[in-house]
Formats: structure tokens, C-alpha cells, sequence
């Protein structure tokens, strides 16, 4: 057991150095994942965004230009969903850079790499800003978990 937690804890370590090596993100305090039974590095970029791998992909790297597909869950602070596309639906595709989507996924899908889930907390400015849409208030900040399943 003490192997396997110093492992962890090297790990998140690892990550918070390259993050702050690689610039613009700094980290927040770490988030328990019961459902992993470890601790998960909740970075910060300079716009708020704030996010953490749940499970870290080996596949393709999403970049700018890159067509991705995705499945997500959406939801609010206080636990309303509001948004979902799972299996057996087709996930959704957009092309990273373009603006078709939400800037806090634009910056948060970036760098995630095919089968890896990515926890997003998008602040206003990163998201819908001052408009309501559908049943998200203005002004709110959004939760997005987000699944990464291909790379173009």
C-alpha cells in the first residue's frame, strides 16, 4: 500500500511540475476521486479554467485544427444536469479552433489525448457569459465531464 500511494503521490507531483513548467496553469488543491481511490491535480489556467484528468488517454493528442468526437455530461454547481450525449447516441464532432463550441472546451479539450475523461468547471467568462441558454441561467459557472473517443 505505501508503494502505490508514493507512486501517487509522485505522479500528481510529476504533473504539477510539468504543468507549471509547460506555463499558465498553477495548481489548486487536490480533488478526491473515491471512485479511483486516489487524489487528482485540479489545474487552473489563466482564464479560470479549471480541470482535471480522470482517466488520462493514450491515444492521439487533440490540437487546434484537429476534427474531435466527444461524449459529455453537463451540468451546474448544484448537481442539475443539463446537458448529456452518451452511448448508444453518436458523439458530437467539431473541429478545435473553430469557435463552434464554448471557449472553456475549446481550451479544456485541448491536450487531451483518445480514451482519456476530463473533468471541465467552465466560469462564465469561459462559457455562456451573461446569456441564458436553455436551462442554464446567466452567469453560471458549468461542469462538464468529457469523454474523448476519436482524433482527425
Amino acid at each position: 500500500m505505501t508503494r502505490s500511494l508514493s507512486a501517487t503521490v509522485a505522479i500528481v507531483v510529476w504533473a504539477v511540475v510539468a504543468c507549471q513548467s509547460a506555463g499558465g496553469a498553477a495548481v489548486d488543491q487536490p480533488t478526491f476521486a473515491p471512485e479511483l481511490g486516489v487524489e487528482l491535480a485540479t489545474m487552473t489556467t489563466a482564464g479560470g479554467l479549471r480541470y482535471r484528468d480522470i482517466v488520462v488517454g493514450t491515444g492521439a493528442e487533440a490540437k487546434p485544427g484537429n476534427v474531435v468526437a466527444v461524449y459529455y455530461s453537463g451540468w451546474l454547481p448544484s448537481g442539475a444536469p443539463f446537458d448529456s450525449t452518451r452511448p448508444p447516441e453518436a458523439p458530437i464532432r467539431f473541429t478545435l479552433g473553430e469557435g463552434r463550441v464554448i471557449r472553456g472546451w475549446e481550451r479544456g479539450v485541448t491536450g487531451m489525448r483518445v480514451g482519456g475523461r476530463r473533468q471541465l468547471v467552465i466560469p462564465p467568462s469561459l462559457g455562456y457569459g451573461n446569456r441564458a441558454v436553455g436551462s442554464v441561467p446567466a452567469r453560471s459557472t458549468l461542469v462538464f465531464t468529457i469523454d474523448l473517443v476519436d482524433v482527425r
